[in-house]
């Protein structure tokens, strides 16, 4: 039986390829302070995604928003965990 993944490990890992300033940016959003943007970005995230339809637009602002509720709700950091798990194991395995 494995190990569950930790939310905060797998996004440290995912953090580490990205680049600079997106790592940068990534890391002030996960700051305790930073909860006062995390809040309304990931419902206009949420929101822009249901109408991903549109131009501009997309589906891909619904799990981009959820995943920065995750950092505040514990009971979302289980199942994001595990996707970034599959997401950092599929970015080790590729060449290069």
């Amino acid at each position: 039986m494995s190990r569950a993944p930790d939310f905060h490990a797998e996004m440290d890992r995912l953090q580490s390829r990205l680049p600079g300033w997106l790592a940068r940016l990534v890391d002030w959003a996960r700051k305790p302070y930073a909860v006062w943007f995390r809040g309304p970005a990931a419902i206009l995230f949420i929101a822009g995604g249901i109408v991903g339809f549109l131009p501009v637009l997309g589906f891909w602002m619904v799990p981009l928003g959820l995943a920065l509720i995750a950092i505040d709700l514990p009971f979302l950091r289980g199942p994001f965990a595990r996707g970034l798990s599959y997401i950092n194991a599929k970015l080790a395995a590729q060449p290069g």
